[in-house]
C-alpha cells in the first residue's frame, strides 16, 4: 500500500469462542470518530448487560491518530491492550471491537486472558470487509471523441477509476489521481493525445476504492 493509502473498515462482524467453559464474543463494527466508537461499546454492554466483562479497543483515523482500549474489570493489561495490539496489527483504522466475556468457572490467568481476548478478534477480523482510502486530487480532463478511447486505455493500463463520463461536443472524464501517480498519468494522457486533452485540476481530497471480498 502507499504512503498516500490507508485501509478502512466498510463492514463489521462478529464471531465467538470458548476457552476452558468462557465464552468470548467478538463484535467488530466501523466508526469514523471517537463519538462514534463510545457510542457503540455502551451499546455493546447494553446489549450484553448480562455478561461478565465487555473489554473494548478502538483505531480511528489516518495514522491510527486516535486509540483507546479498556479492560472493563479485568486484570490490567490482560483484555483491551492485547485486543488494540490486533487492530494495529491488521493495518485496519476506523475499527471498533467489543469482546464480551461470559465466565465459565474456571480461571485463565493473565497468559490465558491475553490469548483468548485476542483470538476472539482474530477469529472475527477474517470476516470483515475493507476499503483502501486515497488521498489525492479530482481532476477534469476532456479530449475529442478520436482521443477519447486512448484515455480510457490510460485509466484501463493504470487501474484507474473513471468515476464520470460525460458525452457532450467532447468528452469530459472525472478521475482521481494519487499524489504518488499524478504526474505519471498526466503526462501519459497528454503524450497519447499528443497534447491535446485538457486537464483541470477539481479540488483535492479523498477517494474510497472499495477492495472485492474479505480481508487477509
Amino acid at each position: 500500500m502507499t504512503r498516500n493509502a490507508y485501509q478502512i473498515l466498510l463492514e463489521g462482524a462478529s464471531a465467538e469462542i470458548v476457552e476452558k467453559k468462557s465464552r468470548f464474543i467478538a463484535t467488530i463494527r466501523p466508526v469514523k470518530t471517537e463519538e462514534e466508537a463510545s457510542a457503540f461499546i455502551e451499546k455493546m454492554k447494553k446489549q450484553y448487560w448480562d455478561a461478565r466483562h465487555n473489554c473494548s479497543a478502538f483505531v480511528v483515523g489516518e495514522n491510527n491518530c486516535i486509540t483507546r482500549c479498556s479492560d472493563d474489570g479485568e486484570p490490567s493489561g490482560t483484555a483491551g491492550r492485547p485486543m488494540l495490539e490486533v487492530l494495529l496489527g491488521s493495518g485496519i483504522t476506523n475499527i471498533a471491537v467489543v469482546v464480551t466475556r461470559y465466565f465459565g468457572g474456571v480461571l485463565l490467568g493473565t497468559g490465558g486472558l491475553v490469548r483468548a481476548y485476542q483470538g476472539a478478534v482474530q477469529e472475527a477480523l477474517p470476516l470483515c470487509k475493507t476499503g483502501i482510502m486515497l488521498t489525492g486530487t479530482y481532476y477534469q480532463i476532456t479530449a475529442s471523441y478520436a482521443d477519447a478511447g486512448k484515455i480510457q486505455n490510460v485509466a484501463a493500463e493504470e487501474n484507474i477509476d473513471v468515476l464520470d463520463t460525460e458525452y457532450g461536443e467532447n468528452v469530459r472524464f472525472r478521475m482521481f489521481l494519487t499524489t504518488e501517480e499524478e504526474s505519471r498519468i498526466l503526462a501519459q494522457i497528454t503524450d497519447r493525445t499528443a497534447g491535446r486533452a485538457t486537464m483541470r485540476e477539481e479540488s483535492k481530497g479523498t477517494f474510497l476504492k472499495q477492495k472485492p471480498g474479505d480481508i487477509h
